[in-house]
């Protein structure tokens, strides 16, 4: 139950222990990109922007299950768990200190 604007941490590959918020989530292929972690090098074409041609560097997606969400009470890499709150809404809930993952926005 990650969501944009999660802070997650990397939990293997490469790029293990970094953290960053979720720039964007891609559900069909279950990957998301997260902020200054999987850099990749882009080669581009010479164009009228880039008359020599260019290399820039940018994020890569990774693959849902290499990450997981940020507890902002216990400050642990969890799952979240969904659950149902008393007046009826509903509310991701930290697997290890069972308090709030992140304000609903």
């Amino acid at each position: 139950m990650i969501r944009k604007n999660d802070i997650v941490k990397v939990i293997t590959g490469e790029e293990r222990g970094k953290t960053g918020k979720v720039l964007s989530i891609d559900t069909g292929s279950g990957r998301v990109l997260v902020e200054g972690v999987n850099f990749i090098w882009k080669h581009l074409r010479r164009s009228q922007q880039h008359p020599h041609g260019a290399r820039i560097q940018k994020e890569a997606t990774l693959h849902l299950s290499n990450v997981r969400i940020v507890c902002q009470s216990c400050n642990k890499p969890t799952r979240a768990i969904s659950k149902k709150l008393e007046d009826g809404d509903r509310a991701r809930i930290c697997k290890k200190c069972r308090q709030a993952v992140a304000p609903e926005v």
